[in-house]
């Protein structure tokens, strides 16, 4: 497992050139703000696409080479913020997406073209690249997706100080509902990130156009302006050589030794590549309680700029932007503080008073793959997997443990509160216990979730090992439901299940969100060595003995239906759709 200063130096390779463009966009966004009709046109947003810088330099490897075009180009939104409600009834209905136009009181639903998008990642297709060479060839033709809710930050300072908005696009399979904003008088970043296919480019110089698509001009009236972008692509390799452009040179030599330092604090380091996916499911919202965390998604260029005494100074005199999954941070913007628990045990008579409580249901099991037990467990065969239990609300589930001096569980107690937030009600629910196995180290809320491999008549065959769970809000399901909260506390594992040494614990799942847990150790996947091949089913059961308080019993169980095949030692695995939802 990577260490979170290798994972910080990893996102190196993604983030560093944008870094250059965040003071840019001030500059640009000054342009924006002083548009003359910006704010007294017809109700509705006024979209633009603008550049933030007029040069970028991009970096390629020389054992790997492609090239991840971060341009420093944005989408606007003025006169109003740009909002768009992603939905779908369920697994057997298609994914349906309507802009929402506020204008003051009044709000209006405008249903847009069926069709248009397939799942809840973003708008595809959005932005237009056209890459030329210096002798003015056309080198690369490419479209990209777009997504709203992508690294943002303001165009002018009398812009809200916060969007309101979600700080991702969901890509969960399995999500149900969600929001895409830009904020009035904020920018998104066009670029992918992450989800981005890196392409080829030579080092060199060239010129970059980008647009947006007809069909999203037309749909949002969009004026056809194209940005052009000078791009200087540098190459590195291993042993620190660089090749680039006629104005890359020691300039970017200085800015890479900066961000070394500061990512190692003090310390020079090596560059480090991005880690590929874990192996037991795609990318998630977060990063989810897999061993293997994929890379970090886009970082937010537009937002705050580090202070330039923190550390190394990158290019335009700012330090180097600090990404991944690590205590108070999640993506590089989106704070995590941990939620904390009462100081105390609760005290009074224990009550279950009758006010909004949590809804927990399971979403069907992807990710699904077969594997060998490693050098852990030689000679076995496993069905690993990725699981979701989530809270569809309208309340969030609150669970607090404390721990008696020299125990080693804690007592676990759900909270309950009234619509104005105060507590009015707690019961005992079971216990917390520390797990100091690799790639957990946290405290485990015990019988929240289990994990049962069905056979074809749906009678247990095979039970996980894996039932107790750190809680955390890892991925957006469906921030459409009643009292979803757009922006999630407690989304990573070192704000939400504390130490060893601690005291007492609180871990929460929000209206909206999910956690997902992937299966990728043995132990805790399904041992299926000895299994006849045959039609089978992953059961995800949420609150398995009905401990947790909530509203609705009936809707904790989903099941995903596998075909296992092969033969010992090379076992097979095919998982049909479920219903429209394509993937495995």
């Amino acid at each position: 497992m990577m260490t979170r200063s290798q994972q910080d130096r990893r996102a190196h390779r993604l983030t560093r050139p944008s870094i250059a463009v965040a003071a840019a966009l001030a500059v640009t966004a000054g342009v924006v703000a002083a548009a003359p009709d910006a704010r007294t046109a017809a109700p509705g947003p006024k979209l633009s696409l603008i550049a933030a810088s007029a040069s970028v330099t991009l970096e390629s490897w020389k054992d790997d080479p492609g090239v991840h075009l971060d341009l420093g180009t944005y989408l606007t939104s003025e006169n109003g913020a740009f909002e768009l409600k992603v939905t779908r009834k369920s697994y057997k209905d298609p994914v349906v997406i309507a802009q929402v136009v506020r204008d003051g009181k009044k709000t209006r639903t405008k249903a847009l073209p069926a069709g248009l998008v397939k799942d809840f990642t973003g708008l595809p297709d959005f932005v237009q690249i056209s890459v030329t060479d210096a002798a003015g060839k056309v080198v690369l033709r490419k479209a990209e997706p777009f997504c709203p809710n992508n690294a943002s930050g303001r165009v002018r300072p009398d812009a809200p100080a916060n969007s309101k908005y979600p700080q991702s696009c969901p890509v969960n399979p399995f999500t149900l509902g969600s929001v895409w904003g830009v904020e009035n008088g904020w920018a998104a970043n066009t670029y992918a990130g992450y989800y981005s296919e890196p392409v080829q480019l030579a080092a060199g110089t060239y010129t970059a156009t980008i647009s947006v698509a007809k069909k999203y001009r037309d749909l949002f009236g969009i004026e056809n302006k194209p940005q052009s972008v000078k791009v200087n692509v540098l190459e590195r390799s291993w042993d620190g050589e660089e090749e680039g452009g006629s104005d890359v040179g020691a300039a970017a030599k200085s800015a890479h030794a900066g961000h070394d330092s500061h990512a190692g604090h003090g310390a020079q380091h090596a560059p480090v590549r991005p880690a590929s996916a874990t192996s037991g499911a795609g990318p998630t919202y977060n990063v989810g309680h897999g061993p293997y965390p994929p890379a970090p998604p886009a970082l937010p260029w537009a937002l705050k700029k580090q202070a330039a005494g923190e550390g190394g100074l990158g290019r335009n005199g700012f330090s180097a932007a600090r990404v991944g999954d690590r205590t108070g941070q999640t993506d590089g913007s989106r704070q995590a503080p941990g939620a904390r628990p009462n100081a105390e045990r609760p005290t009074g008579k224990a009550s279950v008073p009758d006010v909004p409580k949590p809804d927990l249901r399971s979403l069907p099991a992807y990710g699904i793959t077969v594997s060998d037990g490693y050098e852990d467990v030689p000679g076995k065969d496993y069905l690993a997997f990725s699981a979701n239990v989530w809270n569809a609300g309208p309340a969030k589930l609150v669970v607090d443990g404390f721990r008696s001096p020299g125990k080693e569980l804690m007592d676990a107690y759900q909270y309950f509160y009234d619509a104005k937030g105060k507590q009015v009600g707690y019961t005992p629910t079971g216990t917390m216990e520390w797990d100091p196995r690799p790639g957990h180290e946290h405290w485990h809320f015990t019988d929240f979730a289990s994990y049962r491999l069905l056979k074809a008549d749906k009678k247990e065959s095979v039970r996980s090992g894996k039932e107790a769970f750190c809680l955390a809000n890892t991925d957006a399901v469906d921030y459409t439901v009643k009292n979803a909260n757009w922006h999630p506390g407690s989304t990573d594992l070192a704000t939400a299940c504390g130490q060893e040494n601690s005291i007492s614990v609180r871990e929460v799942l929000d209206v909206g969100s999910g956690d997902t847990y992937t299966q990728d150790l043995p132990g805790q996947s399904f041992d299926i060595t000895d299994l006849p091949n045959g039609t089978y089913y992953i059961q995800v059961l949420a609150n398995p003995e009905n401990q947790l308080k909530e509203t609705d019993y009936g809707n904790n169980s989903a099941l995903r239906k596998v075909v296992l095949g092969g033969k010992k030692g090379a076992r097979t695995v095919k998982v049909p759709t479920h219903h429209l939802v394509d993937a495995n």
